[in-house]
């Protein structure tokens, strides 16, 4: 993902959550995303990270963080012990994505979860027209390499939420440098032309 993808993506992160509020960010990378919400909102955040590299960086940053894999030590943190709970793009990489998600709402009193949008006009079309499976700035990794297990669309996750009784209080999906909320209502054409879809959930 370019950094203005990444700067957009939190940025609209960061607008639904609300000022001196306590954050975990799951699967936080290098911190970026942490740091921001430190920074401009002044909010408490702690972050969980597998990857040693990115664990090292967001000590350098002074950003309180935990060497962990959230697939299986999500159970050690109390009932709803963070305002929020923040998965971006990681969702899709998770044996059993279900159980990760039930997790984070038990953890946090809301979550916000971003997945890249299989849904998304450029996926389908490469796939109609060449057979395989596409390589986007969204999903740069090769069928082979990709960290990705369940790929979903937008679509996906919407009807997921409903089937499970999760609460849907909000999605804003991303396409360029554009976004748009997305509804019942539009959600066929948001589907179609968003990058990334942001769900606020709980």
């Amino acid at each position: 993902m370019t950094n203005l993808k990444m700067k957009k993506e939190f940025k609209v992160i960061a607008d639904l959550l609300p000022n001196n509020t306590r954050v975990l960010d799951v699967g936080c990378g290098d911190g970026s995303l942490m740091n921001l919400l430190k920074k401009e909102k002044n909010i408490e955040v702690r972050g969980l990270e597998l990857n040693q590299d990115n664990v090292q960086q967001c000590i350098h940053k002074g950003l309180p963080v935990i060497q962990g894999n959230a697939e299986t030590e999500l159970h050690q943190f109390p009932n709803q012990s963070f305002d929020y709970v923040v998965l971006s793009q990681t969702l899709q990489a998770f044996y059993n994505p279900e159980k990760v998600l039930r997790e984070l709402l038990r953890i946090g009193k809301s979550v916000i979860i971003s997945i890249p949008n299989f849904g998304y006009w450029k996926v389908r079309t490469r796939l109609l027209f060449f057979g395989k499976m596409p390589v986007t700035k969204t999903l740069p990794n090769t069928w082979y390499n990709t960290p990705n297990l369940h790929m979903c669309s937008i679509k996906d996750l919407f009807n997921f939420c409903d089937e499970k009784n999760i609460y849907i209080k909000k999605v804003v999906g991303i396409n360029e440098d554009q976004t748009s909320l997305i509804r019942r209502s539009n959600l066929e054409i948001k589907n179609l032309f968003s990058k990334l879809g942001i769900f606020l959930i709980g």
